[in-house]
């Protein structure tokens, strides 16, 4: 494993692969890894000559200062856990070697980030959009590979490819969880011992809404999951939406010709959980 911090660099090294002929696979992460990135990790390998791990904690991203600050870094755990995974690079370059000018571009996204994550979080998928455009263009994978835990990033990353006209093939990876069924996040370690045990209520409640489909509109349903919420003085719910899973469209009744995912956003003891399950 090699680790690179500069992109011309890795670059040149990814030039000499690509005429060897080899398949280059990225994986995009932030950092503080764990078995839900090394899922992506083994199913890259298993799917390509080279795997590129790329650890980013990505300013522009972030509207909120103090969430940035509060973001853990792992470096040297992540780098061990890539060692065992048998990642071959790792690029792990500063922000000023990925914004030396800052970066003014602005991507039309349609409604895709006018909803959800995108409402509650001003100018998130846009600075999602920049740092993965920049890994894009300098790593030119041929497959690139994200967790389905964050849907809705996910089905932006599959607009951008179009916008940029990229020949590269977005690989969805399911939500790996906890035996308890909480969806694994970097940020779960910020929970107290106490939130801990508490936050598995949201794939739980997540589970049951999926059961009352046939009885309650997509209107009721979102009734019922914020009743439910209310009742948990521990826990804030920012949001529950039914969406078709390509538009992002909320639903106003059931439709058996679309495909349904439901996505939530809790806040628990100051840490913001997210998830989702399909509802078909």
């Amino acid at each position: 494993m090699i680790v690179y911090r500069t992109k011309k660099d890795i670059s040149g090294h990814l030039h000499t692969l690509r005429n060897e002929g080899k398949t280059i696979a990225l994986v995009p992460t932030m950092g503080a890894l764990h078995q839900g990135h090394a899922s992506l990790v083994e199913k890259a390998s298993a799917e390509n000559d080279i795997v590129v791990v790329s650890i980013f904690v990505n300013p522009t991203q972030f509207n909120d200062p103090s969430d940035l600050n509060l973001y853990p870094r792992t470096l040297d755990s992540d780098l061990e856990l890539l060692r065992h995974l048998e990642a071959d690079l790792v690029f792990v370059p500063s922000a000023n070697e990925m914004y030396p000018g800052g970066d003014a571009q602005i991507f039309d996204l349609g409604n895709l980030d006018k909803v959800m994550e995108g409402k509650h979080r001003s100018g998130h998928f846009n600075g999602v959009a920049q740092i993965v455009s920049k890994l894009f263009l300098l790593v030119q994978p041929l497959r690139a590979y994200f967790g389905q835990k964050d849907f809705q990033q996910l089905v932006i990353i599959e607009r951008l490819v179009e916008i940029l006209e990229l020949d590269i093939n977005i690989v969805p990876c399911p939500i790996i969880r906890e035996k308890d069924g909480l969806a694994m996040s970097s940020r779960n370690v910020r929970l107290s011992k106490e939130d801990r045990k508490l936050a598995p209520f949201i794939y739980h409640t997540l589970k049951l809404a999926r059961g009352k489909t046939a009885s309650l509109s997509p209107s009721q349903l979102k009734e019922w999951v914020a009743l439910q919420f209310r009742k948990q003085a521990e826990m804030e719910l920012e949001y529950f939406e039914i969406v078709e899973d390509k538009g992002l469209i909320p639903l106003e009744e059931w439709d058996d010709g679309v495909n349904k995912v439901a996505c939530i956003a809790v806040h628990l003891g100051g840490v913001r959980l997210i998830d989702n399950l399909k509802f078909d």
